[in-house]
């Protein structure tokens, strides 16, 4: 059994610090919050929205922090029902930076991409790919292992085959 080398960083490490200083400065937002934002937003408006930037407000003479304004691209008559449901979106945002980071959320209606947001869920495999792939699974005796590593391996196969 060989052990991983402790200087060996994984290629979404590399890619979040390369990307979350960019974010930071030009959105306010990081890679966590884009990533997270299906789970955040509830199944409601996961496929409607995308948060865009947060504008933070200039600190208080005294230093202290003040929350931000949280700006939300939300598509078309979708944005009546986020604006009644933004108390609720405030405390999940809050939440996932766990402290008061913002306080209100500003609505811009325009198209939200689609391209990010395909199903996740591939194609099945047919024939001497499909064959393949549980010769590979042979041995793997736990059921969320084996169901990880069929999504994976459904993906992989799926990809070259086109």
């Amino acid at each position: 059994m060989s052990y991983p080398r402790k200087d060996v960083k994984q290629i979404s490490e590399l890619a979040n610090g390369l990307i979350d200083p960019v974010l930071a400065r030009r959105a306010g937002i990081n890679t966590a919050l884009l990533g997270s934002w299906d789970e955040i937003a509830g199944a409601d408006f996961a496929d409607c929205t995308r948060p865009e930037k947060i504008a933070w407000a200039r600190g208080n003479d005294d230093g202290s922090f003040r929350p931000g304004v949280l700006t939300v691209a939300c598509e078309g008559a979708r944005a009546l029902f986020l604006t009644h449901a933004q108390g609720e979106l405030i405390q999940r945002i809050n939440s996932f930076f766990g402290f008061s980071a913002v306080h209100q959320i500003r609505i811009v209606q325009k198209p939200v991409s689609q391209a990010a947001k395909r199903s996740r869920t591939p194609l099945p495999l047919k024939g001497e790919a499909a064959k393949r792939l549980e010769g590979m699974m042979e041995g793997i005796e736990g059921d969320k292992l084996r169901e990880a590593v069929k999504r994976l391996g459904t993906a992989v196969l799926g990809k070259r085959g086109r």
